[in-house]
């Protein structure tokens, strides 16, 4: 059978500090033929220029659709069948075909073989629509194609989320029902990765109730039983401490950090959010359990809500400076398409962008994309600036720093959330998630080391001046 090359593309030109490799399109890669030669070109290392190929293959979050747009045109012009999926391709396809050939909706092993079949023959579809399929014998990814200098390996263990929040997309993407791979298949894969740092990628790595708990440490000792070294991060709810066990077994297994979806300290925002899974529970409580086996905490936060005013905004700053969370990610609120909170939103008439796709640039956690409930919007802006300046400023961070080794008793640990904090430093600082470099994490060195890349950084401001986008209000 005749070789046919595959072009997969990864764009990202916002992304500082690109630390975790595409997983979607390592999948993508393992499922596909063996008479098919595969390059996974990486914008979080390098420009997206033609090459000769048979087919691409895109994916790309929301404010990245454009650039995804503007790579298959790129293709396009060529004469090069172009097939797109992903989150924003999944939640907006027929907009994405005005650009692309075709688009996979949803999870694409259930229908990649049929995608490669029907172009072999000729009789590509417009779209493919995936299923939420059972777990178990999932391909391992082909992480050999992956950028050498990603600081870190990834892993998949489970999909689905049971939380249903207004803001998040995950569930329709993914699904409510939480789908577990077999503990010992995912073991076997983690088996055969080679760098120090794992990310397991799972939406919620513990999800609810006290079988996923049991399944959580079922994980956790198998990965202490095979002897692995690793040094994890995953990401949860505030329900992981509800069972200590499950803490006790993170812990020896080389966990030494959980990001939590903290988002608010308040009662009525939580709920407007349907953000249940937090309403019932004391951080307090729930931070301690989780520092006392010496794991840190990536908290994120959520501002500019309906029920925020100026005095809300400041009593979260304040929360956040007190509460003993070690890494601190804060975002504007963004209805993304596909979410309740889009459609709410958008059926108000509030949004101050709707020239999609162009608009799509815009929605990256750092604008004010609707008229808020309490808060002028100049205002809001002002108050944003003050929170990042005093949640990012040197001596924030030292002090940060300094309780997350009393708390934790561990430096590795404080050590790995002041490196985070500092990467977050220089945008966040400034009331924006981009920063002015494009700087990056490297495994060149262990544990890790930031590198800065030029061309990078010229491209992406060649794209920023060549933006669609138009001014706010």
């Amino acid at each position: 059978m005749d070789r046919k090359k595959l072009i997969l593309v990864n764009p990202t030109l916002s992304n500082p500090f690109p630390g975790f490799p595409p997983l979607g399109l390592g999948y993508v890669a393992a499922l596909t033929p063996k008479h098919w030669d595969i390059e996974i070109i990486d914008e979080n290392f390098e420009i997206a220029r033609f090459k000769e190929c048979d087919l691409v293959g895109l994916t790309g979050f929301t404010a990245m659709a454009n650039r995804a747009y503007q790579i298959a045109r790129m293709f396009k012009d060529k004469g090069v069948r172009v097939v797109m999926g992903g989150i924003h391709a999944s939640m907006m396809p027929d907009e994405a075909l005005q650009f692309v050939d075709t688009v996979v909706v949803g999870e694409v092993e259930s229908v990649w073989a049929s995608v490669i079949a029907d172009f072999e023959s000729g009789n590509l579809k417009q779209k493919y629509e995936g299923s939420q399929t059972d777990l178990k014998d999932l391909v391992h990814p082909r992480r050999d194609l992956f950028h050498e200098d990603y600081f870190c390996d990834t892993i998949q263990t489970a999909r689905g989320c049971p939380n249903d929040c207004e803001f998040c997309s995950v569930s329709q993407f993914n699904g409510f029902a939480y789908r577990l791979r077999p503990v010992e298949e995912v073991l076997d894969e983690m088996a055969t990765l080679e760098k120090k740092f794992l990310f397991i990628v799972d939406d919620n790595i513990v999800g609810s109730g006290p079988q996923r708990a049991q399944r959580a440490i079922a994980l956790a000792h198998g990965m202490i039983e095979r002897k692995f070294n690793f040094i994890w991060y995953s990401q949860t709810a505030l329900n992981v401490a509800d069972n200590e066990e499950v803490l006790a077994a993170f812990e020896e297994s080389g966990c030494r950090l959980l990001f939590l979806g903290i988002e608010s300290e308040d009662r009525e925002v939580l709920e407007k959010m349907n953000k249940k899974v937090n309403i019932q529970r004391d951080y307090h409580t729930v931070f301690k359990k989780i520092h006392d086996h010496h794991i840190g905490i990536h908290g994120s936060l959520i501002f500019g809500t309906d029920q925020d005013d100026l005095d809300m905004l400041q009593k979260r700053l304040d929360f956040v400076l007190e509460s003993h969370i070690d890494v601190i990610q804060y975002c504007t609120l963004t209805p993304y398409p596909g979410t309740r909170l889009f459609k709410r939103i958008y059926e108000q008439g509030r949004l101050f962008y709707t020239d999609f796709p162009a608009d799509w640039d815009r929605y990256d956690l750092t604008e004010v994309l609707f008229k808020p409930g309490r808060l002028d919007v100049d205002e809001y802006r002002r108050m944003m600036k003050h929170i990042g300046a005093q949640i990012f400023n040197r001596k924030a961070i030292a002090k940060r720093f300094l309780r997350t080794c009393n708390d934790t008793q561990d430096f590795l640990t404080a050590f790995w959330c002041y490196i985070t904090n500092r990467l977050y430093r220089t945008p966040q600082s400034s009331g924006s998630v981009h920063g002015d470099k494009f700087w990056y994490l490297s495994s060149k060195s262990w544990p890790f080391s930031v590198y800065m890349n030029p061309e990078m950084e010229v491209h992406r401001e060649h794209y920023r001046k060549t933006s669609t986008t138009t001014t706010g209000p």
